[in-house]
């Protein structure tokens, strides 16, 4: 046990210098680089919701610089296809196949605008994900652990796309939304990025230090009473059962499923490993609630025509 408190100490500790080393290049965006961190030390994948310019590839991009992983960005397309993102076969000079790795053999991935690609593509994506292995030739190739996707989506121009069905969504841990910077921090964002000094980000924890922290996150103990609020918040997102809550009933057409519990406790566990604590308390699943279930409820007619949104569903579930 003290040996996992030591442990846990130096996780803080890589946390704490993992935000400021982020913070350096990236301004603001806190809940949105812990959620990132969160993700993952939980094995996790993100979708992230945003209009363009809000620095979603600068955060990614340094979040690999200090987690020192390989990175590669894929931009959707219409007329993307799951060779362009796995790799294909070719025929070399000797009259052999080979297989030529694509972009997804990397740590992390940015996939950008998930949406404008068609389901076969989405479907490329999302097996890689899950099984953290591709299919080609028939021959299946395993992905380098660690293992992240983080996908984005445009909130604002819904023409020509491809909307992830709920199924799929249900593969991401969170959905992380992106608002607009405040006053100062945009003025920073300014005074930064026009300057004659661009800096770069430091490598502060190794691949190998990943793998040992997610395994730890696993190791943080859970009361029972824990585990039934968990239950709970999750039963009262469905409409219609006999442990529904009032704003469910009225304002969702389906909850979530039984996944939404599972990474309720692991986004907690973390949660607690980051904030110096051990153990996990309600706080730790409230505070990445709505990272778990926004995506995980469907909301119906009289929701959307009286502005109801799906966070503040989730708050009235957490109260």
């Amino acid at each position: 046990m003290s040996d996992l408190v030591t442990t846990a100490k130096e996780f803080s500790a890589k946390v704490l210098a993992l935000r400021t080393e982020i913070g350096k290049i990236v301004v603001g965006q806190h809940e949105v680089v812990d959620a990132l961190v969160n993700a993952v030390f939980c094995h996790g994948h993100v979708l992230m919701v945003g209009v363009p310019g809000l620095a979603k590839t600068l955060l990614v991009k340094t979040l690999s610089e200090t987690m020192d992983l390989s990175f590669n960005r894929i931009q959707f397309t219409p007329d993307l296809m799951p060779s362009d993102i796995v790799g294909s076969e070719i025929l070399d000079d000797a009259r052999q196949f080979h297989f030529v790795k694509g972009p997804i053999f990397s740590n992390i991935i940015l996939a950008d605008e998930i949406n404008r690609t068609p389901p076969k593509t989405q479907a490329a994506l999302l097996e890689a994900m899950q099984e953290r292995q591709v299919t080609a030739g028939g021959k299946r190739y395993q992905l380098e652990e660690p293992f992240f996707v983080l996908a984005t989506q445009n909130p604002i121009e819904q023409e020509g796309t491809y909307p992830l069905p709920e199924a799929q969504l249900d593969r991401f841990m969170f959905q992380v939304i992106l608002d607009y910077p405040a006053f100062e921090e945009e003025v920073n964002i300014l005074k930064q990025t026009t300057g004659s000094q661009i800096s770069g980000a430091k490598s502060v924890i190794s691949a190998t230090e990943i793998k040992e922290f997610q395994s730890l996150v696993r190791q943080v103990p859970v009361t029972d009473h824990v585990f039934e609020q968990v239950v709970k918040m999750v039963q009262q997102t469905r409409p219609g059962q006999s442990g529904s809550h009032p704003m469910s009933n009225q304002y969702l057409s389906y909850g979530a499923g039984p996944r939404a519990g599972q990474n309720l406790i692991l986004a907690g566990k973390c949660h607690a490993l980051m904030n110096g604590k051990f153990s996990v308390d309600r706080e730790d699943i409230v505070a990445v609630s709505k990272w778990v279930l926004r995506h995980r409820i469907v909301r119906n007619f009289k929701a959307e025509a009286e502005g109801i949104t799906a966070d503040q569903v989730i708050e009235a579930i957490c109260k």
